[in-house]
């Protein structure tokens, strides 16, 4: 059995916590908020143990437990500092830290204490990413030359968000992710896969603007657009688009010398993974209007029902976790790759060009997508 305690009982907790009920062999010792109605609401309607303190959350669990840290990014720093003095493993929500040499001391820490410390997001185990991993692997396109990835959400602030609630009744925190920003808050779902299949990126050149100023209720909004171009040590180079502005198009696409992958989808865990042949048709160069499927089949992964724009298994990052921990091996989420994944998102949220001071290797494929 595999002990998980959670600190931070807000809007995501419970999407959370729809992951954790769905895979056996995880126990929650317990919750702690520091909104006692917050978290008195969350753990009568989930069952679980109130916690007083995070304190409390780490001392509940074994040594080879797991503290799911999903406050506020403000307070990530320090949620994370104190479990990993306290010699416990950690998982943060994203974006890990908010500032770089704060995500260096506290990897340097994890790993002077024989400590994890992984961050979301974990789409990058789903059945659609390894999918897509294989099929680069395999060779599936030729070799990739350009990838565009879009994290457009459409234009939140006319939505009504203020109507939106978790399941225990946590209202969407719009303020915070006003102030954190589409950019922290979204680059790292195509941002790891795309570290994940190409390895390293060496260099980051981006721009971002906040294109719809005077939201309601925020003071210090972060910009709502940035745009990023991505140079892999491999070879490849990406386009990264995040914005709270323009329709919802959550498409990837992976440009080869023989045609194109694309995944149509970031926020579903089972989407579909395409490829369309370039050909010659008389004198014009197009792509295949037929299809050809790459989706991995059966993969031992439960299958989310869809909640608000989102079908994902929050829970798959943890569990990857946790059985790693378990097995003394590396998690594929934590170390070199968490600290990877936070230098280049918080690289493209500042805008400039940056040369990356951090390296990951390519990600091992789940055993069931080799």
């Amino acid at each position: 059995m595999h002990e998980v305690a959670l600190i931070g009982c807000g809007y995501v907790a419970d999407l959370y916590m729809r992951g954790l009920r769905a895979h056996p062999g995880i126990r929650l010792v317990g919750a702690h908020d520091r909104d006692p109605a917050r978290q008195a609401a969350f753990c009568s309607h989930w069952g679980v143990p109130p916690l007083p303190d995070p304190a409390a959350a780490c001392a509940a669990l074994p040594h080879d437990g797991l503290v799911l840290n999903l406050t506020n990014p403000r307070s990530h720093d320090t949620i994370t500092r104190g479990c990993l003095r306290a010699n416990r493993h950690v998982w943060s929500e994203k974006p890990m830290v908010l500032d770089m040499e704060i995500a260096r001391e506290l990897h340097n820490l994890a790993r002077s204490r024989g400590l994890q410390l992984a961050s979301a997001p974990s789409s990058v185990l789903s059945q659609s990413a390894q999918g897509l991993g294989r099929a680069l692997r395999m060779g599936v396109g030729g070799t990739p030359r350009l990838i565009y990835a879009e994290l457009d959400d459409g234009f939140i602030p006319q939505a009504p968000y203020h109507d939106w609630l978790s399941e225990s009744g946590a209202p969407w925190p719009a303020e915070d992710e006003f102030a954190t920003g589409c950019t922290l808050e979204h680059a790292g779902y195509w941002l790891s896969w795309m570290i994940a299949h190409l390895g390293p990126v060496r260099r980051v050149v981006s721009a971002t603007a906040e294109v719809i100023p005077d939201k309601p209720g925020v003071r210090r909004a972060a910009p709502d657009f940035s745009v990023a171009a991505l140079y892999f040590d491999s070879g490849p180079v990406a386009r990264l688009t995040c914005s709270i502005a323009a329709p919802h198009d959550h498409r990837l696409r992976i440009f080869g010398d023989e045609g194109v992958i694309e995944v149509a989808r970031a926020w579903d865990n089972h989407a579909p993974v395409r490829y369309r042949r370039r050909m010659r048709l008389r004198r014009r160069l197009l792509e295949s209007p037929v299809a050809r499927d790459l989706s991995i089949k059966g993969a031992p992964q439960p299958r989310p029902a869809r909640r608000g724009a989102a079908r994902m298994d929050f829970a798959l990052g943890p569990v990857e976790m946790l059985d790693a921990i378990a097995k003394g091996r590396d998690s594929r989420l934590a170390g070199a790759y968490a600290l990877h994944l936070t230098e280049v998102t918080l690289a493209v949220q500042a805008g400039g060009a940056h040369d990356m001071t951090t390296r990951c290797a390519p990600m091992e494929p789940m055993p069931w997508a080799t």
